[in-house]
């Protein structure tokens, strides 16, 4: 295939494991862990956790990823869309309370084919960096029950120097629009789970409270009444993060202040994250745990 799935619209040639792209992906699925995961917004963990697929591969660049080993560095075993179905009806199986698909961009034709043939009976969650087209967006109205983009820039420059996409906030910002228009609000259950909805993250950057609060204003402004925002506070310097002064740190106290005093000015709706999150035994290990089929199954 020539692939046009992400806004570099890169053309790719793509064979079923192998492809030339910016991704470096083939159009099999690969997937780094699935399992059940605790360490989302409490609206999609749960108490039993969520169904989470890491995808390896992405669609952007960012220097400080804390999934580098997945996003860049390769890990990650290629499947079949049989057993991508079998690994959903496994983890339902353990219980999670949704199907929470991990920077699943590159692998969108095939898991759009699998959710078609699937009935799962849980929510269906597509957890990305928010760098979408809305065409790939709308090619999942109907089969994604709850979208969880990131938004991490408005400033074109800091997109380019930081995650390789000067374009970043004119594709996420259209994505997110097309995510609400096709959730509508959010709705939960008794127990506060969500069931539906487009819930929007935005990571602070250490050296950049200033684009963090231009983010949150900008939600404000754009998206629908009762959309929420989870500020997130767990930077790590990972990746090529050392590479870059300014990023070469945890955020500071007073960055992290701004920022929630920004949000509550703006009366988002939303979720906190304590600046305690930032510790490395909150990244997962991508050991390719739930992605082989187990024997006598």
């Amino acid at each position: 295939m020539k692939c046009s799935i992400c806004p570099r619209r890169c053309g790719a040639q793509r064979d079923e494991t192998a492809g030339d792209g910016y991704c470096r992906q083939g159009t099999l699925p690969r997937i780094a862990r699935a399992g059940l995961h605790f360490w989302e917004e409490p609206c999609i963990s749960g108490k039993k956790g969520s169904g989470a697929v890491f995808f390896s591969g992405c669609t952007l660049n960012c220097v400080y990823c804390q999934n580098d080993s997945i996003s860049h560095g390769g890990v990650g075993q290629a499947v079949s869309e049989e057993r991508l179905g079998e690994i959903f009806r496994e983890l339902i199986a353990q219980g999670a309370q949704n199907i929470n698909l991990v920077s699943p961009t590159p692998f969108v034709p095939a898991i759009k084919r699998v959710l078609e043939r699937e009935n799962l009976q849980v929510p269906v969650v597509y957890n990305c960096s928010g760098y979408e087209t809305v065409e790939t967006v709308r090619a999942l109205d109907g089969l994604v029950d709850i979208y969880l983009p990131d938004l991490k820039y408005i400033s074109p420059a800091l997109s380019e120097r930081y995650s390789g996409a000067e374009d970043y906030f004119e594709a996420a910002s259209r994505a997110v629009l097309e995510m609400c228009r096709q959730t509508g609000p959010p709705v939960y259950d008794e127990e506060g789970r969500m069931l539906f909805g487009t819930l929007v993250r935005h990571l602070i950057l250490p050296s950049h409270a200033e684009e963090s609060k231009a983010v949150l204003r900008w939600c404000r402004e754009s998206l629908p009444e009762g959309t929420p925002v989870s500020v997130m506070a767990q930077y790590l310097p990972c990746g090529r993060a050392a590479e870059f002064p300014e990023l070469n740190r945890r955020i500071a106290k007073s960055e992290y202040n701004a920022v929630l005093d920004e949000l509550f000015s703006l009366g988002l709706d939303g979720y906190v994250q304590e600046r305690s999150a930032a510790k490395k035994e909150y990244i997962p290990p991508f050991d390719l745990s739930g992605v082989e089929k187990k024997q006598g199954h």
